[in-house]
This record gives structure tokens, sequence and C-alpha cells, in this order.
């Protein structure tokens, strides 16, 4: 098997028996990055030269008869808008074009702790706003599954650069289903942690409530690897959780007897495309075949989840990028008559479409004439939906759903209709509201096109979703199936 292909701890295990050298693994990804990303478009910034030296240090250790910690010598991708010492970070946007941070983001740091390599930085929807990276100031994203589609989005590049074998894993961020949809679109693991149990100090902020760090995983053994190295109390970032990290590898089991399944049905209802709707109850009909008993939970306040989440992700989107003036940094027009005139033009100029509708929303909600009858109001709805989470949560495990209403779609196909596109996120949006954490894993194909199972578990209970997510893969071959790109 070509080394690009495997999973994470697979290559693991061959550098610790030597088998292979961490130069090898590095070489073979940077090979595979220069034959495949012209077509794919899955990194803004390569960072080659520091990765071969970081493999150098690692083959060092190896020939000390070191035991290999954590990821050591695996080659990842973060996305554009996690800060990354000395290495450009974007935003796959103008606005922050020529940006290089003079520090890590906590999670890169952990990683670098672990000694994964980054090979560089993953496209993205400009400032995170978007689900299908066509929004990217500098180029689009393709999936690797079929180059005349998307994604999904926003991580796009991050997921594009696992599934075509451009990193074995990554980091991305999810805010409204940023990590889980593109999983679901490239055929992945993909995982949004609990609100606080991944630091988010030095993830460049779109809506801070919503936002959390994540990564994208070729299965769901690899995600229990990268959670061990990235989770965990940070004293940098306030709304990180001070409470144990447990080690995510040890919840691995197959045998998911007696856990309780529950179905949401309001994620089943219009618009659930027939055969995505098909490949998500066989796959509960699977996980009640291996014991697990599967209960219908009502969660009535999911229909306003989204509205709730575009109010709030553009105020709080409105409120982050205000910062973002011409003056004190980020891009500046070049012709101006006075201040309000260099203010005005350097947005105008800097930022896209999509990042100023939202502005312009969040702008809009907050302003003292529709304060209490928007933002205020969607803040009491949030708590509503919080409610949902925790009276279902009473009765099972974990819920099971689709992640996104559809396969991916075409390149062009909604881009001119804002509102289909913020529909495609109905499955996703009231976790980041709720903040409690969810991952999608694979789960069938439509068309030659794959399909994701959405496993949603309460606040820290992240294992409990590893351990249906692997005992599912131990009894199916959706995960192992790789992109025919660059073949």
């Amino acid at each position: 098997m070509d080394i690009y292909n495997m999973k994470a701890h697979e290559i693991k295990d061959k550098l610790q028996k030597k088998e292979i050298s961490a130069a090898q693994v590095v070489k073979a990804y940077i090979d595979r990055i220069e034959k495949v990303d012209g077509k794919v478009g899955a990194y803004l910034e390569k960072d080659f030269d520091n990765a071969v030296d970081k493999a150098a240090v690692i083959d060092k250790k190896i020939s000390l008869g070191e035991d290999l910690q954590g990821l050591a010598g695996i080659p990842c991708a973060i996305k554009d808008n996690i800060s990354t010492k000395n290495v450009k970070t974007t935003c796959a946007s103008l606005m922050l074009e020529n940006y290089v941070p003079p520090y890590d983001a906590t999670v890169v740091e952990r990683l670098n702790n672990s000694g994964a390599i980054m090979l560089g930085k993953a496209n993205m929807d400009e400032f995170a706003m978007g689900s299908s990276n066509e929004n990217s100031a500098f180029k689009k994203v393709r999936n690797p599954w079929d180059l005349d589609r998307v994604p999904g989005g926003s991580s796009g590049g991050s997921a594009a650069s696992v599934a075509a074998g451009e990193a074995a894993f990554s980091l991305g961020s999810d805010t409204g289903g940023s990590i889980r949809q593109p999983a679901s679109y490239c055929n992945l693991v993909g995982i949004k942690p609990t609100y606080g149990r991944v630091s988010r100090y030095g993830l460049i902020a779109f809506a801070s409530s919503l936002d959390q760090i994540g990564a994208f995983t070729k299965d769901v053994e690899d995600m229990a690897l990268v959670l061990n190295s990235i989770a965990g109390r940070d004293y940098k970032d306030s709304t990180s959780y001070n409470i144990k990290t447990p080690d995510y590898t040890k919840s691995l089991s197959e045998d998911i007897r007696g856990m309780k399944i529950g179905i949401p049905v309001q994620y089943f209802g219009e618009g659930i495309d027939d055969d995505v709707k098909k490949s998500v109850l066989d796959s509960i009909e699977l996980l009640k075949s291996m014991g697990a008993e599967a209960i219908e939970v009502d969660m009535p306040y999911t229909e306003y989840a989204l509205a709730v989440y575009y109010i709030l992700s553009s105020a709080e989107a409105s409120s982050n990028l205000a910062r973002y003036d011409g003056i004190r940094y980020g891009y500046r027009s070049k012709n101006y008559d006075d201040s309000i005139d260099l203010y005005i033009k350097s947005r105008s100029e800097g930022f896209g479409d999509e990042v100023k509708r939202r502005i312009m929303l969040g702008t809009y909600t907050l302003s003292s004439g529709y304060y209490d009858a928007y933002y205020n109001k969607a803040l009491k709805v949030r708590s509503l939906v919080k409610k949902d989470f925790e009276n279902a949560f009473k009765k099972c495990d974990c819920l099971v759903s689709p992640v996104s209403p559809t396969t991916p779609f075409k390149i062009g196909e909604k881009i001119d209709d804002p509102m289909s596109m913020y529909m495609l996120d109905v499955c996703t949006v009231p976790i980041n509201i709720a903040g409690v954490c969810a991952m999608s894993i694979p789960c069938g194909f439509s068309n030659g096109l794959p399909i994701g199972l959405q496993l949603i578990g309460n606040y820290f209970e992240e294992e409990k979703l590893l351990k249906v997510g692997y005992a599912y893969q131990k009894n199916t071959n959706w995960h192992n199936l790789n992109p025919k790109v660059g073949e």
C-alpha cells in the first residue's frame, strides 16, 4: 500500500518497527501533494523545508531507540485560520493575505510537542464562512471524489487534503458544521469536540461562542490519537474547561451492547435526500444488530436552530471582524481621501461577498432598534435548544442523524442562492448552539458520492462517540475506500 493511503496509526506502527523512516513518509506526502494538489487545491501555503527537517529529528530519535510518543512522524495539514508561527495564516482572505503570526496556536504547540509534522496550511472558506469552500479569496477546493463537486466547508481544504492523501490527518474549525459536513462529503471521520474541550487560543475568530477546533482523520482510531494530542485545559483560553482529559484510545471498543442510541425525529424530516436517509437508517439497524438499543427522541426546538445560528453567528462575526479597519493591521486600500474613506475602501476591497453579507446581517441584528427583536430573542431560544439536548441525553448515550441533507453538490450550483446553501447546515448547527460534541463517520455512497453518519454526544462525552464509531467501523468498510484522484 502507498504510504499516503495508510492510516496514521499504521504509519506510527511502521515507524516504531523501523519498517519505514519519517523522511520516507514526508517525501511520500510531498510527492503526493506535488502530483495532485494542482487539481484539488487543498493547500494555500506549503512548509516542506521545515517538514523535512522535523522528519530528520524524528528519525534520529528512532535510531537511538526512543519510543515514539503521540503523533511523532505523522504529516498533517492545519486550517488557515489557526495561527502558525512564521508561516502565513490568511483565513483565505485578502484582508490577511500577508499576515505572518509571531506565535503558534495552542493546538499547534501541542501537535509540535507530540512530534506531528505540518506540511502546510489548508484552504478554506474566507474567515470560515461558507459550506462549500467556494468562498476562498485565492482558489476553490475540489472534492477528491469528484473534481466537479465541492468538498464542503468551511474546512474544505483540511478535508480534501486527507481524502486525497495529501496529509495523514488535519485540523479544522467547526462553527456550524464546518468539520462534520466536509468529513461527510469527503468520506472521512471528522469531530467537533465539546465547546471548551480543545483550546481556541490562536484560532482567528468567526463566532466566538460557537467556534471549536477539531480534526479530520481516515478512521476513528486515528481520531483518538489526534484528540489525545490536542485536547485539554489551556490557561491562555478562558473558555477551555478545567476537566480531566481521558486517554481516548482506551475508549475504542467493539462492544456497544446495552448502549442507547437516540433517533431525533426532527433530523429525518423534509429535505433529507432519500439515499442519505436510507444509509443512516441502515446504519442504525447495524448498530442495533450489534446490541445497541434505538429509541426515538423528540427535539421540538430543532426547527428554530438554523435561524438562531445565523442571527448569533452573524452578530458575533460583525463584532469580531470590526477590528479589520485598514489602519492597525490587515489589508489597506491604496487609494483613499481620509480615514473614513480608508476604512470603507479597505473593508470593501479586503472582504469577499459572503463575509460582507454576514457582517451586514450581524450589524443589523445588533442595532438598537432590532437587538431585542432578533439577537436577544435568539439567545433565549438558544437556551431552549440546549434544553432539548439535555432532555435527550437523559434517555440515551448518544444521538444518530444525517450530517448533511445531500451528497456533495456541483461547484457553482448553489453559489448564487445563499438560503439554499444555509439550509445544508440544518443537521449540524444545533450541536454548536448547544455546545455538545458530534462526529461524522462514513456510512455509504450514493452515485459514487460519500454519505456521512452523525454521532452526537453529551458534554465531554467524546469517548462514547469514539466507542460507537469504532465499533461501527469494525463492521463496515466505507472508511477504507479512497478516491481515484491522481490515478
